[in-house]
């Protein structure tokens, strides 16, 4: 299992089966397939954790992975659709296996926003694999994109060869802050 979850306590969080992550890390064969990770849950339950520890692995074992902020790759791709090269923009990260993209439900329901992140996953669709984290499950995901087709086609795209975890429980954070305050 990757070190950083050597440190994570998964008593605290219902829904994510240790075993899973750690053969999600060992057996990487999703990755060839351009198999996805999905992760859902409420703010604080180790979404980004596990992801980023699924990534670490992965490295270990000299795979290309690069972990972004959803806000951050949406702002970068769209700055390259502004300049005519959201194509190329795509190619460069074809040299990752995996893109970890946290925090998608963040993402603001603009056109622009929307229709790149779009482009994206539907760019990576079979070829590279993806781990999303979000703290909107995905009939909440009207919310994220401001056509409903698009929605259901992103959807679509994402689940395929898809491991789907949703993560339940309290804020990890909060429950820490609490016990600070007895």
């Amino acid at each position: 299992m990757g070190k950083n979850l050597s440190n994570f306590d998964f008593s605290l969080v219902e829904g994510v089966n240790k075993h899973l992550i750690a053969e999600l890390i060992n057996q990487p064969s999703w990755l060839k397939l351009g198999g996805n990770i999905l992760l859902f849950g409420a703010s604080g339950l180790g979404k980004t954790h596990i992801a980023s520890s699924i990534g670490y692995g992965l490295i270990e074992q000299g795979h290309k992975v690069k972990f972004i902020a959803a806000s951050a790759i949406v702002q970068q791709l769209q700055q390259a659709k502004q300049h005519l090269r959201l194509q190329d923009e795509l190619l460069k990260l074809d040299k990752y296996s995996l893109l970890i993209v946290d925090d998608v439900g963040y993402v603001r329901k603009t056109e622009q926003e929307t229709s790149v992140l779009f482009e994206l996953i539907a760019h990576r669709y079979e070829r590279h694999s993806m781990i999303i984290t979000s703290n909107k499950s995905f009939d909440q995901w009207d919310e994220l994109f401001d056509d409903s087709t698009m929605t259901i086609a992103a959807i679509d795209r994402l689940v395929h060869h898809a491991t789907i975890i949703h993560c339940e429980g309290e804020s990890y954070r909060r429950k820490t802050a609490l016990s600070k305050g007895d």
